[in-house]
Formats: structure tokens, sequence, C-alpha cells
């Protein structure tokens, strides 16, 4: 990954911290996106970009720099939000922001970023989906909606891009110890949803960074179009 330049969206904490922490121990130059830049300054971010997703002017300000920077090998749109509400509370701007956010970005962000990538004859799209883009329960149309249009968009660009060596594939995480699940979950909690993962235990976000660096990294050379599911054995029971 020595050399490589490499985008992570949403960057600044969560599993998109660890991916572009993990790249950065490879060798890759890192530009790392946040709505504000985190005032620690972490090292593991080359360089960082303010920008936010659910204003439209920002999103197109912010692709028109991407179109600028001498293209990217690899582009991981990791920035997302939840919504959880029932579907009779959901109001327009609910609906919106989280379209804007999860899957109008992905979307202009990989259309800023494939011609750079055509020019340096090849590169990779991994778009960070969820298990809630394959199942779903009660309160999560909003984000299953988007998160499974994510996959639908992964699939057709692969379809596209292939003939420019431009593999795109999504990763979707199960439950993942994150500082947001330890803040969002009571023990008692988390301790109920792994005894309903058939390996017991949460992931961790090292381990679904390692997933989304092997399909950035060199030896991807033909996987591509796919939704690698990284929950323990969850959908599958």
């Amino acid at each position: 990954m020595s050399g490589k330049k490499v985008l992570v969206t949403g960057a600044s904490r969560g599993i998109g911290q660890d991916i572009a922490r993990l790249f950065n121990e490879q060798g890759a130059f890192v530009v790392g996106t946040a709505t504000k830049k985190p005032k620690n300054d972490p090292r593991y971010v080359s360089e960082w970009l303010e920008v936010d997703f659910s204003e439209v002017a920002s999103l197109d300000n912010f692709c028109s720099v991407l179109t600028e920077m001498n293209g990217f090998d690899v582009c991981i749109n990791n920035a997302g939000i939840n919504i959880i509400k029932p579907l009779d509370e959901v109001v327009s701007e609910d609906y919106q922001k989280i379209q804007k956010i999860n899957l109008e970005a992905p979307y202009k962000i990989a259309r800023a970023t494939v011609p750079g990538m055509r020019n340096l004859g090849g590169g990779k799209i991994i778009n960070i989906a969820s298990i809630w883009s394959c199942i779903s329960k009660a309160h999560r149309s909003l984000y299953s909606t988007t998160k499974a249009g994510l996959i639908g968009m992964t699939r057709a660009l692969a379809v596209e891009l292939a003939s420019h060596n431009i593999l795109v594939n999504a990763v979707s995480p199960g439950f993942t110890m994150t500082d947001l699940t330890k803040k969002s979950l009571s023990k008692d909690q988390m301790n109920e949803l792994s005894q309903r993962i058939p390996l017991g235990r949460f992931a961790t976000v090292d381990e679904i960074a390692g997933v989304v660096s092997f399909l950035g990294s060199d030896q991807n050379t033909y996987l591509t179009g796919q939704n690698i599911v990284v929950d323990g054995g969850f959908t599958i029971v």
C-alpha cells in the first residue's frame, strides 16, 4: 500500500477511523473527511477535508476538490448515519437527510474519483454498507433503504467500471464494538445480542478494517461487485 493515495470518508471515529489508521500504517497517503477536523489532529490521516454530506453545496464543492487531487488509488465511502423511527413518524427531512448522506454522497464521490482512477490504470471503490442491507427489523426502513441502495450501486458500478480495472465492492459490518456501540448499548444488551451471534461476540473494528484493507490492496485483483458481510454469522441464523 506504500505510495497509494486513499480516501476515507467519516474517518474521525468508529470503523472509519480504524480503516484510515490501518491504511496509514501500511504506508498509504490517507485523505480523511469529517464534518469538523478533529482538534487533536490524529496522525493516521495525512490530510483532512471538512465536508457536510447533508448539504448539497458542501458535497458538490467537496467533489470538485476531489477531481483536482490527481487521482485516488482507493476510495472508501464509509460516512453514514442511522435514523431509527416507526414509519408513521418519519418526516420528509429524515428521508432527505439519510438519502443525501448514505446514498447520494457515495454516488457523487465515486463519480468524482473514477476519472482519476482511469488515468492511473485502475483503482478500488469500497462502500461500507451494513447487515441491514440484507436483513432488517422494525423501524429500520430509512436505514435499510439506503444501505440496500448502496449495494445496488456497488453492483452496477462494478459492471460499468470493470473494463477500466476499477473494482467496486461493499463491506457490510454486523454488530461491531465501536465507541458509539459502548455508549448506545448497556452490557446486558450487548451480552444478549452476543448470544444471538454464532461466534458469540461483537466484531472488533480491526476485523472490519482488515477486510476493507484486503479489498483495497494489490492482492485483490479479481473480486468485484460483492457485498462482503462481516457479522460472525448473524445473518445466516
